[in-house]
């Protein structure tokens, strides 16, 4: 680049970097270093930006990949960046701006270039290009197999202020957390090549001011000075990039003699205020604030990361999990959560499976699922399709989880979506408190939609059936697959009710009142012998309670029928239901649509990158072969 360059049209015909793709080895001595390096020019700050300096160095590039493992001038760029870190940390007495100026701009370089070798190349034609030799071109030997690590150790050191690399694995995860829950917004515009002196700060201050600033460029992929329209989710590049780098950590392939270090961290991790010792068996233990932690996953859940980790967190971690649990405050987590499913349709399927997954490990606990019904929210804006001016937040959570379900049949017909919804159902019915009386409705409406469906099926399976009598040439739809999935979510949303009406009847005269309102759709399903068993409490209470309407009369207004049914669910004897196990269902990550996490984990951080966003439609896992 050298002094001269300073615009992106400038850099195909650039001497300097044509040297340095050249066929011409040079070494990490030569003067050319500080030529390269002393350049002015702006880091991309958008993906629009990032496009464009690769489109204008890929010839550049191109020529770096062939002539690379002859010369190794990628090597020797990498060590030049390696030596003058490492004079930066060592020597206090250095008051040459420049030279952080032209470390930062290594920096930079390198990044550039290792982004291109990344995507264009094998992992074992990678290697090649780190382990060049100069007494020996051409060849490769195990002596020279360390650049990478180096290059990896000292990026660890820049981040974290440390001297080594994996005995510091707790210190890695934890400042990458804490750089998630601060947030901080990026330098202004002008702050990250000279560091300022001031009257109360050292030269070493100075320094380490300087090369923060001007690496945060590098590290965040130029969000030095981003534009004030940057989303949200963006507004502190810093806080992404180590947050995203926290997964790609936590979620690399356990060695076979060693398990993943990173995890290890992240599951073992306590709070401060927690003083009791660590056990001895966990060799990367550390402490963070939980309640900022806490603060900073529920203001975040609008972006996919964030939401994969409170996921990883109460999946992984128990100190995490009991501690939030515990919170008399979970609307604001949950309520993140719930509109991330309500707007589904414009998500994509990962982020709306991860949501579903978190509200499934938390209608585990029972506290929970009793907590939510206490909870007493005012005017839900994003809730569109009716006002709701006050609901519980269990009452809120069960509209929601019955909407998404009601989507994936009529959409994307995702049977990993459909059973995690009604499990996070099944752990809750038990715990229904107080349904709103929309709620209530609405689960009666999801069962006639069910029953609506498992008609419509049998139907064309009859006449299905008739065709295949007058002719065997013609192949046939599998209906009695469609059947048989449509039929399990039906006995699954009678168990739903059916634990509601054993465990908590007096509490939910709202349901009963639906459940009488729609009681012609449950007769069908009296006799049939799948949902015999599971009718008898629900064909029981129905009963019941029709019989004293009818004694009170008719023309009765809702208000009439409701104290009628509160004064039935007094009078009728509990023994008289039949008591069936108790719904329990736990999240097991095996079960998880093959190779889940680590895709979704690079496609994030390649998102985030290049600036591109999936279609909620673009990847479906399992599919439904219904119409």
């Amino acid at each position: 680049m050298g002094s001269n360059s300073s615009r992106i049209s400038d850099l195909p015909k650039n001497e300097y970097l044509k040297k340095l793709s050249g066929t011409e080895s040079v070494s990490e001595n030569d003067p050319f270093w500080n030529q390269l390096l002393s350049f002015s020019f702006p880091a991309p700050t958008s993906s629009t930006e990032l496009k464009l300096l690769e489109e204008a160095t890929i010839s550049v590039c191109k020529a770096l990949v062939e002539n690379n493992p002859r010369t190794g001038n990628l090597g020797a760029l990498i060590k030049v960046f390696l030596s003058r870190t490492k004079e930066l940390k060592l020597s206090a007495e250095c008051q040459n701006h420049i030279f952080i100026w032209q470390t930062h701009n290594a920096l930079f370089i390198i990044c550039c270039l290792l982004k291109v070798f990344i995507c264009e190349m094998s992992d074992e034609e990678l290697q090649l290009h780190f382990t060049y030799e100069e007494k020996s071109p051409g060849s490769y030997g195990s002596d020279s197999e360390d650049l990478l690590e180096e290059l990896l150790c000292c990026l660890m050191q820049l981040i974290t202020d440390i001297p080594l690399f994996l005995p510091y694995t707790s210190k890695l995860v934890k400042t990458l957390l804490y750089n998630f829950i601060r947030q901080e917004k990026p330098p202004p515009p002008g702050a990250h090549i000279y560091p300022q002196q001031s009257d109360g700060g050292g030269l070493l201050y100075g320094l380490a001011s300087g090369v923060a600033t001007g690496l945060w460029t590098v590290f965040t992929l130029g969000g030095v000075g981003s534009k004030a329209t940057v989303s949200p989710e963006l507004s502190s590049p810093l806080a992404n990039q180590s947050l995203l780098l926290l997964l790609v950590l936590a979620n690399l392939t356990d060695a076979p003699d060693a398990p993943n270090p990173y995890r290890q961290a992240i599951m073992s991790f306590k709070n401060t205020q927690d003083s009791s010792p660590f056990p001895s068996s966990i060799p990367h233990a550390f402490q963070i604030n939980f309640n900022s932690l806490y603060t900073a996953l529920c203001e975040q859940q609008t972006s996919d990361q964030a939401t994969l980790l409170l996921y990883t967190l109460l999946h992984q971690n128990s100190n995490v999990r009991t501690y939030m649990l515990a919170r008399t405050d979970m609307e604001n987590l949950v309520l993140p959560i719930l509109e991330i499913l309500y707007h589904v349709e414009e998500r994509n399927s990962h982020h709306v499976y991860m949501a579903l997954i978190i509200l499934l490990i938390l209608t585990e606990d029972d506290g929970f699922n009793r907590s939510i019904h206490e909870v007493i929210l005012k005017n839900i804006t994003w809730y569109s399709e009716r006002v709701l001016t006050e609901i519980s937040l269990g009452s809120l959570l069960i509209l929601v989880v019955i909407r998404t379900i009601q989507y994936n049949m009529t959409r994307t017909r995702d049977k990993y979506l459909h059973t995690n919804c009604l499990a996070a159902l099944a752990n809750m019915s038990a715990q229904f408190r107080s349904l709103h009386q929309y709620a209530a409705q609405r689960i009666i409406s999801l069962f006639s939609l069910l029953s609506k469906k498992h008609n419509k099926v049998l139907e064309q399976a009859t006449q299905s059936l008739r065709g295949s009598l007058s002719s065997n040439d013609v192949p046939l739809p599998d209906y009695a697959q469609d059947l048989n999935v449509i039929e399990e979510v039906i006995r699954m949303m009678l168990e739903i009710i059916n634990s509601c009406l054993t465990n908590s009847l007096h509490h939910n005269p709202n349901l009963v009142y639906a459940l009488l309102y729609k009681r012609d759709l449950f007769e069908q399903f009296r006799t049939h012998p799948s949902f015999q068993d599971i009718m008898q409490n629900i064909d029981l209470v129905i009963t019941f309670f029709s019989s004293r309407l009818l004694q009170a009369g008719a023309e009765l207004s809702v208000e009439r029928v409701l104290e009628i049914i509160k004064q039935g669910v007094v009078a009728l004897p509990k023994d008289r239901l039949k008591k069936f196990p108790e719904l329990k269902f736990k999240y097991v990550e095996e079960e998880q649509p093959e190779e889940f996490f680590i895709p979704y984990v690079w496609s994030l951080v390649y998102n985030s990158a290049v600036g591109l966003y999936w279609n909620p439609q673009d990847v479906q896992l399992f599919t439904m072969d219904s119409d």
